[in-house]
């Protein structure tokens, strides 16, 4: 079931004119300066306040950085790498794909975090005080007509340093009222390194976090498409701080996961934990925790944190592409008509999964016709909670 935090402006005309279309391309290039130039052509000729890039990790990252803070000159440029692009024609491997934000509807702080592995919360209000003080500097160049605006928070972070729950915890405790969404970094599956982009280079082993205020309507939301079932189980070992479940029900954890899915003596392979994802209950609702690999002693690595005695449930799918679409429509109803443009994080399991049902090309078409320019990310935050198989997002409308 999806869930929505909508920002409006307390006095927008739901009448109001639409405002032009948010600016965003892709380009297959493999060479990345050719790529680079190619974004630019397609995203530059507007006064842009930033511009957003999702890139593979094909590219070379120095060479991409490098064109892309020559091209864009003093815009900015963000972004991370990925597990996979969503392009404005729907999925991509291998391409770089970019949003434009215009100065006329967005003022934007960026902040990077380094040193993630030493990231705490009392890190937390530093970071925030960076942003709000670029925001009111930003806001106080434009005038008053941004002032009563509604602003989200996105969040870009290396996929492979395990912090995401401590940094997103972090932040969302002195972000307030303002709604947090965000993707961590991939790698296309290599789960070797993964990079941010901020300040004209790629990083790991840091975060990126944008403070976007804007004059158009805006719905960040999170959605999954899987019910809880009755087949649960128990974590009776583990290694938190690696993400490593190695008993299940005091049983070796990879036997007996495969053991609860009815897959007894199957080879385990993201395919299957990709069909087969467990949750975990907090708060009241059902969060996933997917598994990245099984190892070699048949320990379970998950994509996000995990601890003993923790009760699993083995989730039930249902149509991705029905809930995707349902959605859809929750959101145009909150914003007024079809978003303008979709910044979605998709999570790589679920595209794995897509493609195991066939359903790839269905749901990128979708994506395509909804306007969703986004990545594959290797897990996604909501608010407080970093979560998995989870698509997460902000719809912008046009007025």
């Amino acid at each position: 079931m999806p869930m929505l935090s909508t920002n409006r402006h307390p006095h927008a005309d739901t009448d109001a004119p639409a405002r032009p279309p948010l600016p965003r391309a892709v380009s297959m290039a493999e060479d990345a300066r050719t790529a680079a130039r190619e974004l630019f052509e397609a995203l530059g000729r507007a006064e842009l306040e930033m511009a957003l890039v999702f890139c593979s990790p094909h590219h070379d990252r120095e060479e991409l950085a490098a064109a892309l803070a020559e091209l864009f000159g003093p815009v900015p440029v963000v972004g991370c790498t990925t597990a996979g692009e969503i392009t404005p024609f729907g999925y991509a491997a291998g391409s770089l794909v970019g949003i434009g934000f215009p100065r006329s509807d967005f003022a934007i702080a960026t902040e990077r975090i380094d040193d993630l592995d030493r990231f705490s919360i009392a890190d937390a209000p530093r970071v925030l005080r960076g942003l709000m003080e670029q925001r009111d500097g930003a806001l106080a160049a434009r005038g008053d007509g941004f002032r009563d605006y509604g602003s989200f928070a996105f969040l870009m972070i290396d996929g492979m340093s395990r912090r995401e729950e401590m940094v997103v915890s972090a932040l969302h405790s002195v972000l307030m009222d303002i709604p947090l969404f965000g993707g961590s970094a991939g790698d296309e599956l290599r789960f070797e390194r993964t990079f941010v982009l901020h300040g004209g280079r790629f990083q790991s082993n840091a975060a990126v976090l944008m403070l976007v205020t804007t004059t158009r309507h805006f719905v960040v939301f999170r959605t999954e498409h899987f019910v809880s079932s009755d087949r649960k189980m128990v974590v009776t070992g583990a290694d938190p701080q690696r993400r490593i479940v190695t008993e299940i029900n005091a049983e070796p954890a990879g036997r007996e996961y495969a053991r609860m899915v009815g897959l007894e003596g199957e080879p385990l392979t993201p395919m299957i934990f990709a069909a087969h994802p467990v949750v975990v209950r907090v708060g009241g609702e059902y969060h996933v925790r997917s598994i990245q690999k099984v190892n070699e002693d048949e320990s379970l690595t998950f994509y996000c944190a995990i601890d003993e005695g923790i009760v699993l449930t083995v989730a039930q799918g249902v149509d991705p592409v029905e809930n995707f679409e349902a959605m859809m429509l929750r959101l145009a109803a909150e914003i007024g008509g079809p978003p303008d443009l979709v910044l979605g994080c998709d999570c790589i399991l679920r595209r794995l999964e897509l493609e195991q049902r066939q359903l790839k090309r269905v749901m990128s078409d979708s994506l395509a016709r909804h306007k969703v320019v986004g990545f594959c990310a290797y897990g996604e935050q909501y608010n407080a909670m970093h979560v998995n198989q989870t698509f997460t997002g902000v719809a912008i409308g046009a007025r």
